[in-house]
């Protein structure tokens, strides 16, 4: 049924690929619709910082109206989205390091080591949260930004990735170029390493 679903929607966008190759700017906002959120996503997981993601998130969208002539559907256009977003969203914080600017990551931390764990996720602070309970929460997810600062770059960016609940394993693998267990292994990897800096 998912698989149906995924093949139906990439259908879709396909035809409004087309459609905006041809000048459909209608089309265009179709596929800015749904998936500018996504994009932001990607970047925000990259750069934990509002701001620059919805900036990565428009340039993104700017950057494929661009390049949408050439594009000639190899991949699916998620695919291509998620690509450039990403390294727009590198490329960014490699600025930002080198401007010496705060990084401030907001991922869901994983609790558990099982593959049957994977949605088990601690829930970032909620502004209803007793001050107490909030500065708890805040302080955990200081430390979870600075120990996930310090994992590799291989490490860090599939786990990431796959914290943001749309990209699978598979979709991983396509957008980093290796193979699906290597991806799975480096989310693992990634996940072990942070709960033994956290000590969860």
């Amino acid at each position: 049924m998912q698989e149906s679903m995924s093949k139906e929607t990439e259908t879709d966008d396909r035809t409004l690929v087309a459609r905006a190759q041809k000048g459909d700017e209608t089309a265009f906002a179709e596929l800015v619709r749904k998936y500018s959120g996504r994009a932001y996503q990607i970047a925000y997981g990259v750069l934990g910082n509002r701001q620059d993601a919805e900036e990565i998130a428009e340039d993104t969208f700017i950057k494929i109206h661009r390049a949408l002539p050439d594009f000639r559907g190899d991949a699916a256009f998620t695919t291509w989205m998620y690509r450039i977003a990403m390294n727009l969203a590198r490329n960014k914080y490699q600025w930002n390091k080198t401007r010496a600017a705060g990084r401030h990551v907001s991922i869901d931390a994983p609790l558990e080591g099982t593959e049957e764990d994977d949605d088990r996720r601690l829930d970032l602070p909620d502004t209803a949260l007793p001050p107490d309970e909030k500065a708890a929460y805040n302080e955990l997810d200081k430390d979870l930004n600075a120990q996930l600062e310090q994992l590799p770059e291989v490490y860090r960016e599939p786990l990431v990735m796959h914290n943001i609940q749309d990209m699978s394993y598979e979709e991983i693998a396509e957008l980093l170029k290796c193979k699906l267990g290597t991806v799975k292994s480096r989310i693992a990897r990634a996940r072990d390493e942070l709960r033994k800096r956290l000590g969860l």
